[in-house]
């Protein structure tokens, strides 16, 4: 259509992932519009409670070029710091950015792809989907048998203790964001009750080091998904809980429990406004003490193969066990009046009006690389690596999608020259 703006590349996203595409895409001379529905750094500044922190050390923050440049490599940037440092980025690459501009759909056209746009209509010879995979918050149908005085929100919507009623608060979900609220709680002096399922633990310090160091030196970020031994299937684990507050220290759940917070098994129904739990809470507390000490045999097994002189470690033992399986939860009996649901997010690619989806209607790719030409997704988790869904593995895996675009380019340019010409 006449007067409908077209650009060589469209990035639909204007998070890390998005930014770090807009840097590769410049420093190759490709020029590209990012579009961003909300702000740059939208889930960072939204969806994080106040007290949030990277679990990983801000060394680890690798966006293109752009290091972490701060005086504590060791330590946790905080949530608007986070926000500061993708900002900064965005503005030392003077990335083309359209802010409060959301794409409706995405489908092919006769010369490449067209997008619709809070903005109006856009056309891209190519297209990179850097939305991540955490689209929707996750409530399960299970909330709606909740008593209607019991307040409910999602772990994306808590901020504090303080925006929650007096009372005791359950904490649905024991993955990263589960435990971290739950400790954030739980420090903050409320009564704080946990559905644990099965996410693994990371210790925090080992050997005289963030474990995440020995991790990184053993090139556990690195290690494609192809080598992984679950393959695929890697990419629906839950991530290692632990914390990077106060300096960073591990997450003990059966400590916490010690100290007063009350453990539960999975959540499986409810019925007249108690909850019906799980027999699983000692086997979900093992599961996750046994890949923390994994991890620890794994750095010990580097150390001693490599020779490196380190201070002696001990693996972790339990401080605590549940005495009896606890079938049923009465909230109001209880004293809980506050329920945050830590059950992740769903995805929503339904605007994609393209066959790149695999049977669970996720993106099938190859590094990024989907099965449609000129289409690229970028920032998912385990797209290449463990680190690719974080700050420090986007940059390469951003450098890799440039280079397939640039080499996109020059073949369809090659195509060209090389056309007989019809007279």
């Amino acid at each position: 259509m006449s007067g409908t703006p077209h650009y060589p590349v469209i990035i639909i996203g204007g998070g890390q992932a998005g930014l770090s595409m807009s840097a590769c895409l410049k420093d190759a001379g490709i020029a590209h519009q990012v579009l961003e529905k909300n702000r740059i750094a939208h889930s960072w500044r939204t969806q994080r409670w106040d007290a949030f922190c990277l679990v990983t050390p801000n060394w680890q923050c690798r966006l293109p070029d752009f290091p972490y440049a701060g005086n504590d490599p060791d330590g946790f940037m905080l949530r608007d710091e986070i926000v500061r440092y993708v900002e900064n980025f965005a503005e030392r690459i003077q990335a083309p950015v359209l802010e409060g501009v959301a794409v409706t759909n995405l489908t092919r056209n006769a010369g490449g792809f067209a997008l619709q746009t809070g903005a109006g209509e856009m056309t891209a010879d190519t297209v990179v989907l850097a939305v991540s995979a955490y689209h929707v918050p996750k409530i399960p149908r299970i909330a709606e048998g909740i008593a209607a005085n019991i307040m409910q929100i999602h772990s994306s919507a808590y901020k504090n203790p303080g925006q929650l009623p007096p009372g005791g608060v359950l904490v649905v979900g024991s993955g990263q964001s589960g435990c971290q609220i739950a400790e954030d709680l739980h420090l903050a002096g409320k009564k704080t009750h946990l559905i644990v399922g099965s996410a693994p633990r990371c210790p925090r310090f080992y050997r005289g080091r963030d474990a995440v160091a020995w991790l990184d030196d053993l090139g556990q970020y690195d290690l494609p998904v192809e080598q992984h031994p679950k393959g695929e299937e890697v990419r629906k684990q839950a991530n290692h809980y632990l914390t990077g507050r106060d300096g960073g220290r591990d997450i003990d759940l059966r400590r916490f429990a010690l100290e007063g917070m009350a453990l539960y098994g999975r959540l499986n129904d409810v019925k007249n406004g108690r909850l019906q739990l799980g027999s699983d809470l000692a086997r979900n507390l093992d599961g996750a003490d046994n890949v923390y000490n994994g991890i620890c045999a794994l750095i010990d097994k580097h150390i001693a193969d490599a020779d490196i002189e380190a201070p002696t470690g001990e693996h972790y033992k339990p401080v605590w066990q549940p005495d009896e399986n606890i079938a049923e939860l009465d909230l109001h009996a209880a004293g809980i009046t506050s329920i945050i649901w830590a059950t992740g997010f769903s995805s929503d690619w339904s605007w994609v009006d393209l066959p790149i989806f695999n049977g669970r209607g996720y993106p099938a790719h190859k590094r990024g690389v989907t099965s449609v030409d000129g289409i690229y997704v970028l920032g998912l988790p385990w797209l290449h690596s463990w680190g690719s869904g974080r700050f420090v593995g986007v940059a390469r895996d951003s450098a890799f999608i440039a280079e397939q675009i640039q080499a996109r380019a020059s073949e369809a340019a090659d195509y060209i020259r090389r056309r007989p010409v019809i007279a």
